[in-house]
């Protein structure tokens, strides 16, 4: 078990169900996708609505993870690529970007999943 440093954690998680990411690229198309995903987000997932799920709620849970001041941050302030390895990396640009600097936060790391019908993301912050 790990002891209490006195360290601030930022913490978010959130989970969505696929078929409402799916709905939304069959209602709205290239509209909603590029309202909320990067070029980069779009050519790494396509219109896999597993991969866009994932990253949809990864982007939730980045929200959470810094709390009052992710507010006014658009979608794409957001971004959730892949390493190499496939391991996702969360970018943060724009708004978000100055959220983290102004709270200290040295990275986000984040751990996507997904079953057949759910995704689910889970976002942790450090400070320096």
């Amino acid at each position: 078990m790990q002891r209490f440093t006195g360290e601030m954690r930022y913490i978010g998680v959130d989970i969505i169900e696929i078929a409402r990411i799916r709905q939304a690229v069959e209602q709205w198309g290239d509209r909603f996708l590029e309202r909320v995903y990067t070029d980069q987000e779009l050519a790494l997932c396509g219109r896999n609505p597993s991969s866009l799920a994932a990253r949809f709620a990864g982007k939730e849970a980045v929200w959470k993870s810094l709390g009052e001041r992710g507010r006014g941050m658009g979608w794409k302030d957001i971004e959730i690529l892949a390493q190499p390895d496939g391991r996702p990396v969360v970018n943060l640009h724009s708004a978000a970007r100055e959220c983290a600097i102004e709270l200290g936060l040295n990275g986000l790391a984040i751990s996507l999943s997904h079953s057949r019908d759910y995704a689910i993301a889970l976002v942790v912050g450090e400070e320096g």
